[in-house]
């Protein structure tokens, strides 16, 4: 099985950081304590400028949970089509040879799910077999990914879609000012990725999926995720996250490659998500990555932010693009996300 395409879409409305930074200051006015400390988590995100799904004037108009989650709704279909629409032109491929199709999204829930728009609005098979996922934040995309790769390996003349959609300025909440809100609000963006995997008996020149594993770490629910309440989307997020990461990942993609009969040493390409400053750095320290081997994740992160489970695809995006490997090249793409867990998948260029 192969990844034959990945592409994003992304809002028309972009701001720079600071255009953000100063819009929060009038969205939160007095009850904004502290806005100097606001400004200085910002300019320390290594975010540049960031899409977003509204002009920022519309969010002071958002009162309620529903009026957001609505607005997820109808966003996040159009920004799902483009993206798959996208996907599929890179890999020649037509809507009616989707077979199966994996929605992943944290910042809005739906019954019907998401999902099921596409399906009419796109005018896909009505056979295509969906699977909608919820609740696995920035683990997300990589975790689409594997399942998609599972599917095409269990039917190996067919095509599955993993379709990341976020919008996580939509989770901005006038009541939240708490410092791991001003942290997120500094972080996190808005946009679509969906990446196409082809399986093995179909011709296909992508990367080559060769493993995945996924690990989750006990009693750690406390490092990150939503504290879900009526008043929306809360953030969680833990200072313990960096001491994990590093005591953690290393002998987890040690393991996993040993299990392939490879070391660090064989990783050419590294796809790693770009959670923020700190998670980079954690990663880089983990793994003895000191010579710009993560260079794309940082570039991907000032350039559009953290979109959440699709950012890890974006970085794979931006490789495939402009910076593919030589053939024969080993790769890892690596995520974290809620629970605490990871995902591994390991690539053969």
């Amino acid at each position: 099985m192969r990844i034959a395409s990945v592409a994003s879409a992304f809002p028309e409305y972009t701001y720079t950081q600071e255009a953000i930074t100063d819009a929060l200051k009038r969205y939160w006015g007095d009850k904004l304590e502290r806005p100097g400390l606001l400004e200085r988590l910002h300019s320390r995100a290594g975010v540049s400028q960031r899409h977003l799904a509204f002009p920022f004037a519309q969010y002071e108009k958002f009162n309620t949970f529903g009026e957001t989650n609505r607005a997820w709704f109808e966003v996040g279909q159009k920004l799902g089509a483009l993206a798959i629409d996208a996907a599929l032109e890179r890999a020649h491929l037509t809507r009616r040879e989707i077979d199966a199709l994996y929605l992943v999204s944290i910042t809005g829930i739906a019954s019907p799910s998401l999902d099921a728009r596409l399906i009419n609005a796109m005018g896909l098979r009505p056979d295509v077999k969906r699977t909608p996922i919820f609740g696995l934040g920035c683990v997300g995309g990589a975790v689409g990914l594997t399942r998609a790769a599972d599917y095409v390996k269990a039917y190996p003349e067919q095509v599955a879609v993993a379709l990341s959609v976020e919008l996580c300025s939509l989770t901005m909440r006038k009541d939240d000012v708490s410092t791991v809100n001003l942290i997120a609000m500094g972080l996190f963006a808005d946009g679509a990725v969906a990446a196409v995997v082809e399986g093995g008996k179909r011709v296909c020149a992508g990367p080559q999926v060769v493993g995945q594993r996924s690990l989750f770490y006990a009693e750690t629910e406390d490092i990150m995720g939503w504290d879900i309440s009526e008043k929306g989307f809360g953030v969680v997020l833990s200072q313990k996250l960096p001491a994990l990461i590093k005591s953690r990942f290393g002998a987890d993609v040690d393991g996993f490659l040993s299990d392939h009969g490879l070391t660090r040493r064989d990783i050419g390409s590294w796809v790693i998500h770009p959670g923020g400053p700190k998670v980079l750095q954690a990663v880089e320290e983990a793994l003895g990555l000191y010579e710009g081997e993560l260079r794309l994740s940082w570039e991907c992160l000032d350039r559009v932010g953290n979109l959440s489970s699709g950012s890890v695809l974006g970085v794979l995006e931006e490789t495939m693009e402009r910076h593919r490997p030589a053939p024969g090249t080993m790769g890892l793409v690596g995520a974290m996300g809620p629970g605490f867990c990871s995902e591994l998948i390991l690539l053969r260029w």
